[in-house]
């Protein structure tokens, strides 16, 4: 069965008792098995959507690759508005395959791995293991064992900066940040070189708003042999730029500086591929790529990862302990202390299938179109400032970060959400960079796999609507 959505929140402000058992009927697992995908091979049908029902007569509408996996969406917020989703630069929506694969986990296979002799545990490995298979696919790793599963990006890059950072740095060492990272990968490195003594200094923004490939050969030139490391992030989470990771690959490298690259807002939307970036650590969560919360991965080439003393002390990543002493176990269980996330490692593996059913290609491809379409709508007004390079200029990812003049973020994204609209308001863990355009927060709206261009339109109209409340304005260009 092909469901569609109904959009209510501006076009028709009363609920409807059609709408009330729609919403009631997704809140709960029994009711999904009437109309969901039941496999990754009945995508090919439900990726079909029927239009919304919006009154949208634009003729470009772009409907969603799949809504019918994700039934959180159909649901009413406020009493009557249809949510639109607009956050998953924060988190992703969980398609129901992941949600079905870690409940069969819990159902049929729960027992610890890589410990136990019975079946359960047999079973429980091997779906573990599979999963680090599908990823090291997806991100065209050499090896498995240059794969690590971590709690998220941040314990990812905790690792490096502990393992590999207060090893190999010393004092006058150089790290190069930037102004847009994640704090995630700019906090680990102010606490690493504060304890080694290194330095740390950041490559700013070119007048495009996009990382400043000047300022980084500026920086390696200055600093030239002592630069040890090269942070960035393959897209930045406020700007919307795709990084050139590649080419600060080779020129971190040309330098003899090492390079880890924050994936979390690229491996979710398009192609990654470590051989040909030919980073030496590249990081990302799952959370935001159809996986559940608490699982995410560090890659890294394998004669570092030989090199790197353990991250965490315990079970799991031993070979042999005695009273005085412990040796490590092999790759990648040296890096991975503990009982790990196993329900979520699975999950992730499951994410990872849906995606490639979808076809990353594709995928970047839809964003592309509706993240440009976003775009567009938002820059028609004077009075809204779209943060980052314009499209023609750089490729952007399908996020924009934004302020309407005179009116606060926070202000305008409660006004917005009791239409019905989720975005972001805040400084998105870049506080650097919200200060660098002497900004302390900023409204954003980000898309996935399962937005539309209707939905867009809902969330400029609401927009409009919420300005005026506000007693601001917005007039065309």
């Amino acid at each position: 069965m092909v469901v569609g959505f109904i959009v209510t929140p501006l076009f028709n402000s009363q609920p409807t008792h059609h709408g009330d058992r729609m919403a009631a009927r997704f809140l709960s697992r029994a009711s999904w098995k009437n109309s969901r995908p039941r496999s990754l091979h009945s995508l090919q049908m439900s990726t079909t959507m029927g239009k919304p029902k919006a009154s949208s007569t634009k003729s470009n509408l772009i409907l969603p690759m799949d809504r019918d996996s994700f039934p959180i969406l159909n649901q009413l917020v406020h009493d009557d508005k249809q949510l639109v989703y607009l956050d998953s630069a924060a988190t992703s929506q969980k398609p129901i395959y992941v949600l079905d694969k870690i409940m069969e986990y819990y159902n049929t296979e729960n027992s610890n791995v890589h410990r136990g002799a019975h079946a359960l545990s047999a079973k429980a490995t091997e779906s573990f293991e599979r999963s680090r298979d599908l990823l090291k696919a997806l991100i065209n790793s050499p090896r498995r064992e240059q794969v690590i599963f971590t709690r998220n990006a941040t314990e990812a890059i905790n690792l490096v900066s502990n393992a590999w950072g207060r090893k190999f740095l010393k004092e006058g060492d150089v790290v190069i940040s930037s102004v847009m990272e994640h704090h995630s990968n700019l906090v680990p490195w102010q606490m690493v070189t504060a304890k080694t003594g290194a330095l740390l200094k950041h490559v700013m923004l070119d007048e495009d708003e996009k990382y400043d490939m000047n300022g980084l050969r500026d920086l390696l030139e200055k600093h030239q042999g002592k630069v040890k490391l090269v942070v960035c992030n393959h897209v930045s989470n406020m700007l919307g730029c795709v990084n050139p990771v590649k080419e600060i690959t080779k020129l971190a490298h040309e330098y003899g500086a090492k390079v880890l690259i924050d994936g979390c807002q690229s491996t979710p939307h398009m192609k990654v591929d470590m051989q040909d970036i030919d980073c030496d650590f590249f990081a990302a969560s799952g959370h935001k790529m159809c996986a559940p919360t608490g699982i995410g991965f560090l890659y890294a080439k394998k004669d570092i990862l030989l090199e790197m003393d353990p991250f965490l002390g315990g079970g799991e990543m031993i070979d042999a302990v005695y009273l005085d002493h412990s040796t490590w176990a092999m790759l990648p269980h040296k890096f991975e202390a503990g009982t790990p996330a196993i329900a979520e490692v699975i999950g992730l593996g499951a994410a990872i299938e849906y995606l490639n059913r979808l076809d990353m290609d594709k995928i970047h491809d839809f964003e592309q179109k509706l993240g440009r379409y976003l775009y567009d709508e938002l820059s028609q007004f004077k009075e809204v400032k779209i943060y980052g390079p314009h499209p023609d200029k750089a490729e952007r990812a399908s996020l924009c970060a934004f302020n309407v003049n005179g009116v606060h973020p926070s202000d305008l994204s409660t006004m917005i959400d009791l239409e019905g609209v989720a975005l972001r308001s805040g400084h998105h863990c870049t506080q650097p960079l919200h200060r660098h355009f002497n900004i302390d927060a900023s409204a954003r709206a980000s898309l996935y796999i399962y937005n539309s261009s209707a939905e867009i339109d809902v969330f400029i109209h609401a927009l409009k609507d919420a300005v005026s409340l506000l007693d601001g304005k917005l007039t065309l260009k």
